[in-house]
């Protein structure tokens, strides 16, 4: 934990989000169970393996251009979410769990997606764009 940080808290959700919105890759929209968060790739494939090492980590997958990576959060995140060089839609996408986009695959025998909890995300992408600008890859 970082000292000198505020922390935030996660605030309880009452309820899902209530309809479809736009996905990062188009087709079918899956309501009330997700939402997504799209980054750049270098930052997302950090924050990917930031994720990973904490045991934290969703499902993930890239866009088809390459050039975006989207992380499955859950539903009702986009009604808070506000971190500048990220964006959050309504609904996602969900691809078949053997589509090769899947940077973390839907797991388990019934391969089902998983959420990444927005707040240990968030704090997982501004832990990205710190080690990035560091080490003379950003800022984005």
């Amino acid at each position: 934990m970082v000292v000198g940080v505020p922390q935030f808290h996660r605030p309880a959700i009452a309820g899902g989000f209530p309809g479809p919105g736009p996905a990062l890759l188009g087709g079918p929209v899956v309501p009330g169970r997700y939402d997504t968060v799209t980054v750049a790739v270098r930052q997302g494939l950090e924050t990917v393996d930031i994720l990973r090492l904490r045991r934290a980590c969703g499902s993930v997958f890239q866009s088809a251009a390459g050039t975006a990576i989207a992380f499955l959060v859950p539903a009702g995140t986009v009604d808070r979410w506000h971190l500048p060089g990220s964006s959050c839609t309504a609904g996602a996408l969900l691809l078949p769990a053997t589509d090769p986009l899947w940077v973390m695959p839907p797991a388990g025998p019934a391969a089902l997606a998983r959420a990444t909890d927005a707040w240990v995300l968030r704090t997982a992408l501004c832990e990205a764009a710190c080690t990035l600008t560091a080490s003379g890859l950003g800022p984005f």
